[in-house]
């Protein structure tokens, strides 16, 4: 996904009352180089973002990444972003992306290192095609996330709840996936408790349930996944959010990993054993996230 579009963004004070924010940006060559060494972001991971699904220019659940990138912040002692400021940048970044799919990300760093303030910019891009994945699903393989259930709680500082710029863990259980011939992984819990996969979250369905692991557990609440739900309410489902045991994934009726990039990618296997794949609700489900939501 080459970016396409970038803009800096001059961070606004929460309480700026501005209605027009367009001068805070500073539109940039996204080949160009932009950030200073010292940027803390590079150095140290430093920093919060949200990769926002972009359809025919439109801004996909762009309300929810903006909570959640204020609760990032909050979570990583940052300053709190005006979200204000935030969505217009967005809307101008995925105006860009053109027909199609694509993605818009949003990145807040703590700055420079001593330096006077955050840095904050957005970029945007064409999506990959994940039609495959979509209609064919994807296998996945359980990985030992190496704390147990009640660490969030325990020891808030790890983070877990919190989308933050240090993704190497989540990247290196992707390739440990691909290592063990799958897609894919999912995260459990040392005391077998299911969390999340390294860029989605997991929707499982018990009979007539439609249900996805508790956010309070220190993983993060899913934009897509809390969309998928309230389409899935009004089509007359129950959802839950639970405790759900590492055992549930492969004992579900269907599964997926629903992102707002990807979409909902059913679950073709489970560390090697076959899932059954539903592949006409699947579509439904993706009918239902390309179409205009805010």
């Amino acid at each position: 996904m080459a970016t396409r579009f970038a803009l800096i963004i001059t961070p606004a004070a929460s309480d700026d009352a501005r209605d027009d924010f367009s001068a805070s940006f500073e539109v940039i060559d996204p080949s160009a180089p932009a950030l200073s060494v010292g940027e803390l972001s590079t150095q140290r991971g430093d920093g919060i973002f949200e990769s926002v699904g972009v359809v025919d220019g439109h801004p996909q659940d762009l309300a929810a990444h903006l909570a959640r990138l204020a609760h990032s912040a909050r979570l990583c002692d940052l300053p709190e972003p005006h979200l204000e400021q935030w969505r217009q940048a967005a809307q101008v970044a995925a105006a860009q992306c053109g027909p199609g799919e694509g993605v818009v990300k949003l990145i807040l760093s703590r700055g420079v290192e001593h330096g006077p303030a955050p840095t904050a910019w957005v970029t945007a891009a064409d999506a990959a095609d994940f039609t495959v994945p979509r209609d064919r699903g994807i296998r996945v393989v359980t990985l030992d996330r190496g704390l147990d259930s009640g660490a969030p709680a325990r020891a808030p500082w790890l983070l877990l709840g919190a989308k933050t710029l240090s993704y190497a863990v989540n990247m290196a259980a992707i390739r440990e996936a691909k290592r063990r011939g799958a897609d894919d992984a999912v995260f459990v819990s040392s005391d077998g408790v299911l969390l999340e996969a390294p860029t989605a979250t997991v929707i499982l369905r018990l009979g007539d349930r439609f249900v996805t692991p508790e956010p309070g557990a220190g993983i993060l609440h899913g934009t897509t996944q809390l969309s998928l739900f309230a389409h899935l309410e009004a089509e007359g489902y129950e959802t839950a959010y639970e405790t759900v045991p590492a055992a549930a994934l492969r004992e579900a009726y269907s599964a997926w990993l629903v992102s707002s990039v990807r979409l909902a990618a059913p679950i073709a296997s489970v560390d090697g054993a076959p899932l059954a794949v539903d592949r006409a609700l699947t579509a439904s489900f993706n009918r239902f996230l390309l179409s205009p939501r805010d």
